[in-house]
């Protein structure tokens, strides 16, 4: 880098790090066997969102890996925002520089914490046909996400990923196993919801139904992905589950228990304010 460079043009260190360090080049991946880009998808804009806290190490390999991705698979009309909630390290200048280097990469600020707070922002702002997100780990294979499109397509208003699929390739801790398979059961048991996974961050819905959905639900946390499909389970959306692979990510920021905690009681008040104590149906 040449020392004349004014500070405010010098790549952020973090990005001067991934080059010096040699990182792969974005893995290339062909399209989904047997799925067609039809003139739904085509016409169809979207708008996948990446929601980060103190990201800045994983930041820019992640996005260009999903850049790269979708400059193979994907016609034009598509966008990625980095959605930065709260972030206390440089995530925020990352961001920035990723949106000046790579077309196609935007990237939004709120100052407070929380992944709904942060999805809640984007999409609502978002002019994108059909909005998503995806987790900044990549622990779900982008392979999949054709499949979330072609969902859409076909006319489910929400698509999202199910590491609870029979067909789906998942490797976690059994903790995190037994958690995750404990809290649907409780869902399908106490709601009859349509679907076996609400907590997989791999997800995407028309605009029109973000539009509807989202300012209704209250959660601006990790809670918030349940309360979205609870919500439109109860309105009459079709929700579509797709297969993925999905690999934990041991560097992951959920805190289980605490987030067991919140996710029990937010259960809890949407059974009251879909059924009330009666057990009779309210619209929430």
């Amino acid at each position: 880098m040449s020392p004349d460079l004014e500070p405010e043009q010098r790549p952020h260190p973090i990005l001067e790090d991934i080059d010096r360090h040699a990182v792969e080049k974005p893995k290339l991946f062909p399209p989904t066997p047997g799925f067609k880009l039809q003139v739904g998808i085509i016409t169809m804009t979207l708008d996948i969102v990446v929601p980060v806290f103190n990201e800045e190490h994983a930041l820019g390999t992640s996005i260009r890996t999903l850049h790269g991705f979708l400059s193979q698979v994907l016609p034009p009309g598509w966008h990625i925002t980095i959605a930065d909630n709260g972030s206390t390290d440089s995530t925020l200048q990352v961001a920035r520089q990723l949106s000046d280097e790579m077309e196609g990469v935007g990237y939004i600020h709120i100052p407070e914490k929380g992944r709904g707070r942060a999805l809640r922002r984007a999409w609502l702002e978002s002019p994108a046909a059909a909005v998503a997100y995806m987790d900044v780990d990549l622990s779900t294979e982008m392979e999949s996400l054709p499949r979330l499109l072609a969902a859409m397509e076909d006319g489910a208003h929400i698509a999202i990923g199910s590491r609870l699929h029979a067909t789906s390739q998942v490797r976690r801790s059994f903790k995190r196993e037994a958690l995750s398979r404990g809290y649907n059961i409780l869902i399908r048991t106490l709601f009859r919801a349509p679907f076996r996974d609400a907590q997989c961050g791999f997800k995407a819905l028309t605009s029109e139904a973000a539009r509807e959905l989202v300012p209704q639900v209250r959660d601006q946390s990790w809670f918030f992905d349940t309360e979205l499909l609870l919500l439109a389970a109860h309105r009459g959306h079709t929700i579509h589950e797709v297969p993925v692979t999905w690999k934990e990510d041991p560097d992951s920021r959920v805190k289980v228990w605490k987030t067991v905690a919140e996710d029990l009681r937010g259960l809890l008040r949407l059974r009251l304010n879909f059924w009330g104590l009666t057990g009779k149906g309210t619209d929430g």
